[in-house]
């Protein structure tokens, strides 16, 4: 238990950090076409998300895969602005939910995949990985599910908010949500260091 606790709340304190924060918007970006009513549509997500990330994480930890940091970086920022740019330019039925769930699912697991290096290349810069290093990586994981959570709680109760409560159009909300998520990613992407 040791060895869980703090690998466990680095995963969290490494999704929820605030100066690393595409982690939080690409949660929101690939969730805001949901609201709370929608749960079990974005649990799905989140699965097929993690089983894209948990792949390359443990696969790059094992030195099985490698990548770049910097390379990553740019990946995840460009995940980040083709994901909300997919919500801008969504047909205004398909904020519904019916049919076209399928491509949010695809981009979740295909950005996971490349998430997950990303995981990896920080856990390994920031922690002794020479001892139990499966329970580590399995707690790191673990934490990351729960700072996950905490992510798209707190938007659902945020969407539930404006939308349910305060009357915000769904589409309006996905629109202005989505177009703020790319302006930040496009300022990242220009700003990498990879250029």
């Amino acid at each position: 238990m040791a060895q869980f606790t703090p690998f466990f709340y680095l995963g969290i304190r490494h999704i929820l950090d605030l100066y690393r924060v595409e982690y939080i918007l690409f949660l929101i970006s690939i969730s805001v076409i949901f609201i709370y009513k929608d749960w079990k549509h974005i649990l799905v997500l989140l699965l097929f998300f993690s089983a894209g990330y948990s792949l390359t994480y443990y696969l790059s930890a094992y030195h099985v895969i490698s990548m770049d940091q910097r390379l990553v970086e740019v990946l995840i920022f460009l995940s980040l602005f083709l994901t909300s740019l997919s919500n801008i330019f969504r047909k205004k039925d398909s904020f519904r939910i019916k049919g076209n769930l399928q491509r949010n699912f695809f981009l979740a697991l295909m950005f996971g995949l490349v998430y997950g290096i990303g995981f990896n290349n920080y856990i390994s810069a920031t922690a002794d990985l020479s001892t139990a290093r499966i329970m580590k990586l399995i707690a790191f994981n673990i934490g990351i599910e729960t700072g996950m959570a905490i992510v798209i709680i707190g938007y659902m109760i945020a969407a539930m908010i404006f939308v349910s409560l305060f009357g915000v159009n769904r589409r309006d909300w996905v629109l202005v949500i989505s177009s703020g998520i790319a302006g930040v990613a496009l300022t990242f992407l220009f700003e990498s260091k990879y250029w």
